[in-house]
């Protein structure tokens, strides 16, 4: 067999190797996830639940403020996503017993379920929309 078959063979393992851990990897958390908890709710369930019980509280244009922040997330995680963070949203307003959504929840919200790395597009979206950045400094730090 030519060397570069055997070369081909091997890279073709490597990368298989690689791309099948990838998706454990990410499998994996998704059943952490659905793991229930002392209380016998998963974080799944409760984020569907704090999601039942505050949709009423949405109104369509905070629905698109949502969709443009979740914008630079890869379209087929970007439901997921969006789902997360409206959980989170969504627990605040349980939490502060909001009558309303308000952009300010959204905001802080979008801060707490969302790693760091992914601030920097919510800032510049908000400095585009001239949102004040100061009563979120110390969340975004």
């Amino acid at each position: 067999m030519p060397d570069w078959i055997t070369w081909l063979m091997v890279l073709w393992f490597l990368f298989m190797v690689w791309f099948l851990g990838t998706g454990g990897y990410f499998m994996f958390r998704k059943f952490l996830k659905a793991m229930p908890k002392e209380d016998g709710k998963s974080d799944l369930d409760w984020q569907d639940h704090y999601i039942e019980r505050t949709r009423h509280l949405w109104t369509e244009e905070q629905k698109s403020l949502l969709e443009e922040l979740v914008q630079p997330v890869p379209k087929p995680f970007r439901d997921t996503a969006m789902r997360t963070i409206a959980g989170k949203i969504g627990q605040l307003a349980v939490q502060e017993k909001a009558d309303a959504m308000s952009r300010d929840l959204i905001i802080r919200g979008y801060i707490m379920a969302t790693p760091k790395r992914d601030h920097q597009w919510l800032v510049q979206t908000l400095q585009k929309k001239e949102i004040d950045l100061q009563p979120y400094q110390g969340l975004l730090k």
